[in-house]
């Protein structure tokens, strides 16, 4: 596939690369995304299965990683394919689902090479990777081009607030060394006005904004309505 393209930071890439063995670690550089896959899960079936069934979907999921989210979606009985520009992220996810006995295509490439080719899904994950690309206008582009005519596609990333900078890149990084430093940068967060902006430049409409939260008392992460200060997802549909 062709690296070259507009959305790939190689920064981002680079910076990711070095822990990619350990994402399957739930206390390794990758845990944050562990604690907060039950949240993640529960956010996609709601918003998708009132519109079609996930089994027998398929699915795109953009920036994979190590394939948390695949394997969640395929464990519904979708048909699910992850692309992620980090070669290492792909053969970690590749060997973690053969463990699992599930049938996920993987591949290393950008979502550039996908439209190239001409694929359609009926849902498309882009999930904390927004804020790692390199134009994200370009990025929300793409993710419109990528699905299907009546179909979904599910954003989650961080807000831009002193809050988001506060929780997110002070504590998580550097006090609760939760991950790695300069895993984000605060000016590549992005409002939900900007993400929705995007998407409505991009023939999308957004059908809902949810946030994340953080419960430091239970140490667990839950979907709340109302408040998108630091994590929110966004769902539209084309």
């Amino acid at each position: 596939m062709d690296m070259k393209n507009q959305t790939i930071d190689d920064r981002e890439i680079a910076h990711f690369a070095k822990d990619s063995s350990h994402w399957w670690d739930p206390k390794g550089p990758f845990r944050p995304l562990h604690w907060i896959t039950p949240s993640r899960m529960e956010y996609l079936r709601s918003q998708i299965l009132p519109l079609f069934p996930i089994k027998g979907s398929s699915v795109l999921d953009v920036g994979c990683g190590g394939g948390l989210a695949c394997e969640g979606m395929a464990r519904l009985g979708a048909n699910v394919t992850g692309i992620d520009a980090d070669a290492n992220a792909i053969r970690v996810a590749k060997d973690h689902a053969a463990t699992q006995n599930l049938k996920i295509t993987y591949l290393n490439g950008a979502a550039e090479d996908l439209v190239s080719a001409k694929k359609t899904y009926d849902i498309v994950l882009a999930l904390e990777v927004i804020e790692h690309v390199s134009d994200p206008q370009a990025f929300v582009s793409l993710c419109s081009k990528l699905v299907k005519p009546g179909g979904v596609v599910v954003f989650s990333t961080l807000n831009r607030t002193w809050k988001s900078y506060a929780l997110g890149i002070v504590a998580a990084e550097h006090i609760l060394k939760w991950a790695p430093q300069g895993t984000h940068e605060w000016n590549k967060f992005i409002r939900p006005s900007e993400l929705a902006r995007m998407a409505r430049h991009n023939d999308l409409t957004v059908t809902d904004l949810t946030g994340l939260v953080y419960n430091p008392l239970n140490h667990e992460f839950s979907l709340h309505a109302r408040d998108v200060d630091v994590n929110y997802f966004m769902t539209a549909t084309r």
